[in-house]
């Protein structure tokens, strides 16, 4: 089966735009298409995606259950875990992977709570 070709009929309301102005309209399309992914995002995680984003930020395999669940106990977990792990290790001033294996062993969760009530 060939497809008609209709290019000529579909570009007809953008034919008389300059580089400029289509390259403008791509990212306003582009913006309408993201933005809502982007909203999801922001509003919506799952402990998988938390356990993914504490492994990609060097956190033992083995800490990032107990981490998260740590979160979801403390109601934290619309803030993020990894964002849990770098407030406690921006307050305390340890690394990341001190402050992933404290929070993993049940420690700094309240400092770290506290820290999101300011």
């Amino acid at each position: 089966m060939r497809r008609e070709d209709d290019f000529e009929e579909r570009r007809k309301h953008i034919a008389n735009l300059s580089d400029e102005e289509l390259y403008k309209r791509f990212w306003e399309l582009t913006d309408m298409v993201v933005d809502p992914l982007l909203e999801l995002g922001y509003k919506n995680t799952t402990p998988s995606v938390e356990r993914s984003v504490l492994l990609r930020m060097g956190i033992s395999s083995l800490e990032t259950q107990k981490i998260v669940n740590g979160c979801m106990d403390h109601g934290l977990m619309g803030k993020g875990a990894g964002h849990c792990v770098y407030k406690l290790s921006q307050i305390e001033n340890i690394s990341i992977p001190e402050a992933g294996t404290k929070l993993a062993n049940g420690e700094g969760w309240d400092v770290v709570a506290a820290s999101f009530k300011k």
